[in-house]
């Protein structure tokens, strides 16, 4: 089994990585601020702006440790790749399964499905730990209308109408999500997702750690032999891996989702963390990435006993173990995908 490794964040804005024998190395102004072992490592997330050396590129790729670049706003830019080394009969078995909506009907239920599931676990949780704290009867109200979107998922007909029942959950889901948060309520206000950009506290981080999210089930899906640029849910478009996003699906709530409402209600996250432009677009700080990320880390070494294959692993390796059963189905090993499904 894949063991979990560390990641390396790094932060500093003028930064420059570069390969010393079987080091990273991070260096700014001139000198070096950081010297890790990269056999320790399994994967590499810089938000500087000066980028890293081809050496370090190519040594990464050849050691299988995920090289990705963000610009400052924590949007992903880039990542080192090398030859794709993937069993070619499973990636022409993906294709086919991706030309045809039959199949990626099929495998696409199981990813909404996991994804309800799991949004309506969040929200019953809240309801059986905080029930002092929060409007009862409307996160009840949401929770019951994802249940019935779940009963219809399993039976759509059609990824159109797959999506959409995915689209009116997850509406249900944001209206109510404000009422999970249990502190600083004036400075982390949430009146439903904004994407592009986030416009408070909370979107700044679910957009943010939805990005890395989708990074550890790319290199999840690659590192199995998997295409992550194909989807069966997610269309086809230039440069944008949407088998990574079909498979974040049933992860979003329980590692992203949580995570958020964690950070701020155990105070990790601190209203002093953010920052509002002109344009009214919220970043996060320097001081804020380092503590969420600290806090990230922390979270995908917890161990879990995962529900479908039964064994106990760190939580960050739960992407792996999806990306696998998905390469089991497409091949024909499974008679169906296995969704994530968490209590």
């Amino acid at each position: 089994m894949r063991r979990l490794l560390n990641t390396l964040y790094v932060f500093t804005e003028n930064a420059y990585l570069a390969l010393d024998g079987e080091n990273v190395v991070v260096k700014a102004e001139g000198k070096e601020i950081g010297r890790i072992p990269l056999h320790t490592l399994e994967s590499i997330a810089s938000f500087s702006y000066r980028g890293a050396s081809p050496a370090l590129m190519g040594k990464c790729v050849e050691c299988g440790v995920a090289l990705n670049f963000f610009d400052r706003k924590g949007r992903f830019l880039a990542a080192a790749c090398g030859e794709s080394k993937g069993n070619v009969l499973l990636r022409k078995a993906q294709y086919e399964a991706s030309n045809s909506e039959e199949k990626s009907l099929a495998i696409a239920r199981n990813f909404i499905v996991g994804k309800l599931f799991n949004s309506r676990w969040v929200l019953e949780r809240a309801i059986r730990d905080h029930s002092l704290r929060i409007d009862v009867q409307a996160v009840s109200d949401a929770s019951g209308k994802i249940k019935a979107s779940i009963d219809h998922a399993r039976t759509c007909g059609s990824l159109e109408t797959l999506r959409g029942i995915e689209g009116d959950a997850a509406a249900e889901y944001f209206g109510v999500f404000g009422e999970l948060i249990l502190r600083d309520k004036e400075a982390f206000g949430f009146g439903g997702r904004v994407r592009r950009p986030p416009t408070d506290p909370v979107n700044a981080m679910l957009s943010l750690f939805y990005t890395v999210l989708s990074r550890d089930c790319a290199s999840a899906l690659e590192g199995v032999g998997l295409d992550s640029y194909v989807g069966l849910l997610h269309a086809d478009r230039p440069g944008r891996q949407s088998l990574a996003l079909d498979l974040m699906e049933e992860l979003r709530s329980v590692f992203v989702d949580r995570f958020v409402l964690s950070a701020i209600n155990n105070r990790i996250a601190k209203p002093s963390h953010f920052v509002t432009r002109e344009t009214g677009e919220v970043r996060i700080s320097d001081e804020g990435r380092k503590a969420l990320f600290g806090f990230w880390q922390d979270r995908k070494k917890e161990p879990i006993v995962h529900p479908f294959i039964k064994e106990k692993m760190p939580r960050g390796l739960v992407p792996h173990i999806q990306a696998r059963l998905l390469a089991k189905c497409i091949r024909g090993d499974l008679d169906g995908y296995p969704p994530f499904l968490w209590k």
